[in-house]
């Protein structure tokens, strides 16, 4: 099943608009522009159907598998280097915010808490989105431009089953365990930075982790992590997948644009996201 959607051209915008009353033109321009954005949000919908639901399959797992480790293991690196720092500069801020109130046993509950439902699934989609969502986004759009995926229809493969599910299915499993790497590193950085550089008590430091710090807590991070999943999955492989429907450019310039678009749409819903979840989980 083939998506396609009919994008009218800048000619024809410019008639209607000339066709329509000279005070409803601005709102003409708008309504078009938001009929574009409704149809465009369905169409992600549909794609993102169609990828889960042909996840299961023969030869499935072995591909998952190898994009698990693209877009998972691959990415360890700058993860935990990320968050390394991240929880060292958590663990510096709140031990000299904290001390002034004689509340410096609380730095550990205060970086972990940060880091687990809010830092930890945020920052680990967003570096992910930069480093394997704008790589998945130019190789799909390279074999779009290419006609690759048009190949594959020909052969009577399924361009959604062979390249878009098990990039969705490797992003599901690969931001939660990421997650949980980005947290006890981070949570280490905060150990490092309070504790043996500045000299807080380390039993405190764990105590008091292990006291705030509840499964609901850790729950709630991984349920972030699952959704950013998908919405990153989703994002990049659509922009790849109808590169060549870009109306402002084509060829190689529309995999950049398309890649750029990718990314910086990934990100924004990304921040937008979580404030809808973390509203619905507390």
């Amino acid at each position: 099943m083939e998506i396609t959607a009919d994008m009218p051209g800048e000619n024809e915008n410019k008639v209607n608009d000339e066709r329509a009353p000279l005070a409803l033109r601005p709102f003409a321009a708008t309504g078009r522009t938001v009929i574009a954005w409704v149809g465009s949000l369905g169409a992600a919908a549909i794609f993102l159907f169609l990828a889960v639901a042909r996840i299961p399959g023969r030869n499935q797992f072995s591909r998952i598998v190898q994009q698990t480790y693209y877009i998972g293991a691959s990415s360890i690196t700058i993860i935990m280097l990320v968050s390394l720092f991240t929880g060292m500069v958590l663990g510096l801020q709140s031990y000299h915010a904290l001390v002034q109130f004689g509340a410096a046993g609380a730095v550990g509950s205060l970086v972990s808490l940060s880091l687990i439902m809010e830092l930890g699934p945020v920052l680990t989609a967003i570096m992910i989105t930069a480093r394997a969502g704008s790589a998945i986004t130019a190789e799909i759009g390279i074999q779009r431009i290419s006609e690759q995926i048009d190949a594959l229809t020909t052969m009577r493969i399924s361009p959604i089953r062979y390249l878009i599910s098990p990039k969705v299915a490797a992003a599901v499993i690969s931001f939660p365990l990421l997650t949980s790497v980005f947290d006890l590193v981070g949570i280490l950085g905060g150990y490092i930075s309070a504790v043996m550089l500045l000299g807080l008590n380390g039993g405190i430091y764990l105590h008091s982790i292990q006291t705030y710090v509840v499964l609901s807590d850790i729950t709630n991070g991984f349920v972030k992590a699952i959704v950013f999943a998908v919405i990153v999955a989703t994002v990049c492989c659509y922009h790849g997948y109808f590169t060549h429907m870009r109306t402002d450019s084509h060829g190689a310039r529309a995999v950049g644009l398309s890649t750029t678009a990718a990314v910086v749409t990934s990100c924004v819903l990304i921040l937008v996201s979580d404030y809808v979840v973390t509203s619905l989980l507390v």
